[in-house]
């Protein structure tokens, strides 16, 4: 490949990594743009995680040996039998360079460090690429924020041309490019993060439900699986504010988004999140009413448990139960903030659930004095 062709391949790969949806998306465009510009049949992106001593690979592009994944959930490598990612990149930063690309064949290094390498066998990256029928490799530092952060691999057949000198400056120019990827993926990740995230419980705010309840709502309509909402009233917060102060209210808030978070883990998938104010909510797709239901009643015992608080007015909406047609996430909330309102005016210890309790229905279903989901609360409930 000519300079033309490396110029528009580093192109490629950095406008890949730009376009990507998602972080896996991002690391599966860097190794298959690395594999590409270098010429490889296989590529791979690995993090150094440096609190378990270990090199993990991300994700797996191109030719995949048997039992490679592509994204695999534990291959992983002890750092011991690799330092030179940990260590030859400091080594030349010792001496005022910048870190470069080495060359490994199946018989050893080819360039570059020769540590980890054992005598005759030529090393653990030479005994893998002999195991996957892999003839040599090229291998990178990434470097981020000015530190070893993993390494990018790419790697030829056996009986293909070996990587020269060249393509392993090539590949330190790719890995550099690999890594201002990974720092806008970060700063993105970091930005969605905090779109879908309520600040002070750490819990999913009202856009992540909102984006939730509606892909569950398709899929119920697509495949019938069961979708809950489980709404959620702290009783209290206003005493608490007025009494003890914000900060005090904030705790509690606070303890009961953990309460939430315990007892909503037990509902394999399901989302916990703060709707805003004293206001919380559950989403789960997949388990029974039923289930959902003895979660949300350990919910209102852990709840009436807290310090300060009242304890918490719970209502529930499930498909699982004979609730009608659910066509919008809509409909769903609207169902389930009448039973919590029934629960809140009864003083309900207890969930009150839409689909068994013939009234909640009946006032989710009357028709609406306003825009405001929440308007139907200034309606009597219906007699009985």
């Amino acid at each position: 490949m000519g300079v033309d062709g490396r110029l528009r391949a580093i192109v490629e790969l950095s406008q890949a990594m730009a376009a990507a949806p998602t972080e896996s998306a991002s690391w599966r465009a860097a190794a298959r743009g690395a594999m590409e510009a270098l010429g490889g049949s296989f590529g791979a992106l690995s993090v150094w995680e440096r609190d378990q001593g270990r090199l993990k690979v991300l994700v797996n592009a191109g030719e995949r040996a048997e039992g490679e994944e592509e994204f695999p959930e534990d291959e992983t490598y002890p750092v011991h039998e690799f330092p030179e990612i940990a260590e030859f990149p400091h080594e030349r930063w010792a001496l005022g360079a910048g870190p470069s690309a080495w060359v490994e064949t199946a018989s050893g290094p080819s360039s570059g460090p020769s540590v980890g390498a054992g005598s005759g066998g030529g090393g653990p990256r030479a005994a893998a690429l002999r195991r996957r029928g892999r003839g040599c490799c090229v291998v990178a530092p990434v470097v981020l924020h000015g530190r070893a952060w993993g390494e990018l691999y790419v790697a030829r057949p056996r009986g293909a041309p070996v990587f020269g000198r060249d393509d392993a400056d090539f590949a330190t120019v790719i890995a550099s490019v690999v890594a201002a990827g990974l720092a806008q993926t970060e700063r993105l990740e970091e930005v969605r993060r905090l779109a879908f995230t309520d600040p002070l419980t750490g819990l999913a705010n009202r856009r992540a439900v909102d984006v939730r309840l509606d892909e569950a709502v398709a899929r119920h309509r697509r495949e019938g699986a069961v979708v809950s909402l489980v709404v959620c009233d702290l009783n209290g917060l206003k005493r608490v504010n007025d009494t003890h102060g914000h900060a005090v209210g904030d705790r509690l808030l606070e303890r009961f988004g953990t309460v939430l978070s315990v007892c909503g883990a037990k509902l394999p998938g399901a989302l916990a999140a703060r709707l805003g104010g004293d206001e919380f909510c559950l989403v789960a797709v997949g388990p029974s009413a039923d289930e959902v239901i003895a979660v949300a009643d350990e919910l209102c015992v852990r709840a009436g448990e807290l310090n300060l608080g009242e304890g918490v007015a719970c209502g529930i909406a499930s498909t699982g139960d004979p609730i009608g047609d659910v066509r919008s996430a809509r409909r769903l909330f609207r169902l389930a903030d009448a039973a919590q309102y029934r629960a809140k005016g009864a003083r309900s210890r207890v969930p009150v659930v839409a689909g068994r309790d013939a009234r909640v229905v009946a006032l989710a279903d009357a028709p609406p004095r306003g825009a405001d989901r929440r308007t139907f609360r200034d309606a009597q409930p219906p007699p009985g």
